[in-house]
């Protein structure tokens, strides 16, 4: 008798845990808040998905909810942490899927006896090849991320001053004047250079007229 219920508590044990875990509260209101928290999370999403898909395969039945919850939350983490190894195998694995996934298609469309078929074949095998080639982009962006160059903009706020740099000395001539209150430098007036050179023009040596003798008219 004794054996018997060894027995079954050790198949019961063995079986997998088909019910959703669910940590519980000490209030109502806390219960409420786990059960949502569970309800929208991103493991049992995928769990819920992997069943689905697994639902009519062998190992559907062998699926322990608390055991790969466990793993989907520990996948999570590791990516959070910066660990994408297991991240790059996946993009690797659905690359080289989806690629005998295109070679079986293109194999159909060859042996369709319909141009429909052909047709429908065909397009199916290079979708999936669009998809194995955007697979491996990821996972070279990944592998080798780019590098983006952002150039540096000068942004201000308020009012602006602009500090000129410093003209070069002007070569002055003749008497320096003081230096004005504007700029510190000083400034002086040059010489008229076309009038000089109209005076220079001038012959030097004609000289004065003297007073002409007008001839005297007699008055009738």
């Amino acid at each position: 008798m004794n054996k018997t219920k060894r027995q079954a508590t050790s198949k019961a044990e063995g079986a997998p845990h088909e019910s959703t875990p669910c940590e519980a509260g000490s209030t109502g209101d806390q219960v409420k808040r786990n059960i949502a928290h569970l309800t929208t999370s991103a493991e049992l999403a995928a769990y819920r998905v992997i069943g689905a898909a697994e639902a009519t395969t062998a190992i559907g039945d062998s699926i322990d909810v608390p055991t790969i919850l466990e793993q989907l939350r520990g996948e999570a983490a590791a990516v959070h942490c910066g660990d994408l190894s297991r991240t790059e195998s996946m993009l690797m694995n659905q690359a080289t899927a989806l690629q005998t996934l295109f070679a079986r298609l293109v194999e159909s469309s060859m042996k369709a006896g319909m141009l429909p078929q052909q047709e429908t074949a065909m397009r199916l095998a290079l979708k999936a090849q669009s998809q194995c080639r955007a697979t491996l982009e990821t996972l070279v962006a990944i592998k080798n991320p780019p590098i983006v160059y952002a150039k540096q903009a000068n942004l201000t706020t308020g009012p602006q001053q602009i500090n000129n740099a410093a003209a070069a000395p002007s070569r002055a001539r003749g008497k320096k004047t003081k230096p004005t209150q504007l700029s510190g430098g000083s400034h002086e007036l040059l010489s008229d250079t076309r009038t000089s050179s109209v005076a220079r023009g001038a012959d030097p040596a004609l000289e004065a007229l003297g007073e002409l003798d007008r001839a005297k008219v007699r008055r009738g």
